[in-house]
């Protein structure tokens, strides 16, 4: 026996699904026809700006208020760019810059492109205070670690993207700044008191919410004086009593992908996270990447089940729905700014590099890209000096497997500039830059989240504050190594 066809409906209009490939499959659109409050696009989903915009037509076909969300943040994570990196810097590069005007300048090109392909949810700004030097997965995504600074730029971000007619969806909420471990793979917990909380990391989150942010993303976090052994995404506490009372938001909660361990592990599945989201106060249900047309009729299932045996009350789901469409409503009839992008994010990355010691004398160097692994969060996306070089040699290697020897044999007599992604914790590293260093002319291009750690001998140290690229062609201009134009 079939679900009921109005609670299907009613299960749809909350859940936020994908497709795989360039092209939306028929299953995809029908959804949409059917109710499915929208879909997110991935980097899998984009080959160039015409292809997406006939992908969100096709959507459209379906419902012409259909959401179709991303995630472009700039900086380390993008998906229209995740064939050659972004045009822009991320925001650790614009809070070190710390012009907010210019940080909202630079959110609202990003929001006109997307408009521009008729995308209508950004799931950005990241707003979590990076306060843990060592965060796996927030790091260069942050505007800083001090609550003011990344207030005032969250502020500006939600600003700019809305300005442009896209709907902003600040993340992650309570924060996810101080975790070490990454929410893809485990379930982190931030054990600290809602004082601390309050003054940390949740000042940017009252900034967006002034600002008018239309939407909030949850964290799958455990907090355990406010969520008990379970995330955020599943409480009642986090979601109702401190974002909805206390600070007063009346958008849209959307939860990040719950195909993601932190959420999944512990719920038991999908479908039953889906279930707890709901029920918690969460309205936009991201499934996550990695789905199909069954697994969207599961989730949707589990929550008509819900409906029936009581564990979810039908007006927290219509209430859902309902503020799923009115974001959706005000996507369409949005006044719309635009910003000619031209040159502003490579100037802003310009702007954003910091330079210890002597670059000078490294025209004719070795690049040597040392291997870093990349966050689900970020993707494999091109990164380094790589597309910028004037015709210096570059070679790319393993750190922890790399023969000093053998660099100072390659060089013959040349500089070498070291370039990473979080030197200071990348396995052999510091050995590596110590061990060159000592005897060899070397400079370090650190383009993750900086750290206090310092070489003793380099000839220079360049931080960029991400990886983009962007602050990859400042990194080379900086160091007298890019080709003109």
């Amino acid at each position: 026996m079939g679900l009921d066809p109005g609670l299907r409906r009613l299960a749809l209009g909350t859940l936020l699904a994908a497709y795989p490939g360039s092209v939306p499959p028929e299953w995809a659109v029908d959804l949409v026809a059917d109710g499915l409050a929208g879909h997110t696009l991935f980097g899998g989903n984009v080959i160039a700006p015409t292809q997406v915009s006939a992908s969100t037509a096709a959507l459209r076909g379906g419902r012409s208020d259909v959401l179709i969300a991303i995630d472009e943040e700039g900086g380390d994570v993008t998906r229209l760019a995740h064939a050659t990196g972004s045009p822009y810097p991320g925001n650790a590069a614009l809070g070190t810059v710390d012009d907010v005007a210019l940080t909202r300048r630079v959110y609202q090109a990003i929001g006109t492109e997307l408009a521009g392909v008729g995308i209508t949810l950004d799931l950005a700004p990241t707003v979590d205070v990076n306060t843990a030097d060592d965060n796996p997965i927030i790091g260069t995504r942050s505007f800083g670690a001090d609550p003011e600074k990344v207030a005032a730029h969250a502020a500006a971000a939600t600003a700019g993207l809305q300005a442009a007619g896209v709907a902003a969806c600040a993340k992650h909420f309570p924060g996810h700044g101080a975790t070490v471990a990454d929410s893809h793979h485990e379930l982190p917990t931030v054990d600290v008191a809602p004082e601390l909380l309050r003054r940390r990391d949740l000042p940017p989150f009252a900034a967006v919410v002034a600002a008018g942010t239309k939407a909030v993303m949850t964290a799958h976090i455990r907090v355990p004086a406010l969520t008990g052994d379970g995330p955020a995404t599943f409480s009642r506490t986090v979601l109702v009593d401190l974002l909805r009372h206390e600070y007063g938001f009346d958008g849209v909660v959307v939860t990040d992908a719950l195909e993601m361990k932190g959420a999944a592990l512990a719920a038991g599945g999908i479908a039953p996270g889906a279930v707890r989201a709901l029920a918690a106060g969460a309205d936009l249900l991201c499934i996550g990447a990695k789905v199909d047309a069954d697994l969207v009729e599961r989730v949707a299932a589990g929550i008509v089940a819900a409906l029936g045996d009581g564990r979810l009350d039908r007006s927290r789901v219509e209430q859902a729905a309902g503020r799923v469409a009115d974001l959706a409503a005000w996507t369409r009839t949005a006044d719309r700014t635009t910003a000619a992008p031209g040159d502003l994010g490579y100037a802003a990355a310009r702007r954003a590099v910091r330079v210890e010691g002597a670059p000078s004398g490294l025209d004719r160097s070795l690049v040597v890209q040392l291997h870093a692994n990349s966050t689900i969060a970020e993707g494999r996306v091109p990164w380094g000096l790589g597309p910028h070089l004037d015709g210096t040699e570059q070679i790319r290697v393993v750190a922890a497997e790399t023969d000093p020897a053998d660099l100072r044999r390659r060089a013959a007599g040349r500089p070498i500039v070291l370039v990473a992604r979080h030197l200071h914790r990348l396995p052999g590293g510091p050995e590596l830059v110590d061990a060159l260093s000592a005897t060899h002319p070397v400079a370090v291009v650190e383009m993750g989240w900086p750290a206090t750690w310092r070489p003793d001998r380099v000839r220079a140290f360049v931080t960029t504050y991400g990886a983009s690229h962007a602050n990859g062609r400042a990194a080379a201009e900086a160091l007298g190594l890019a080709h003109c134009g």
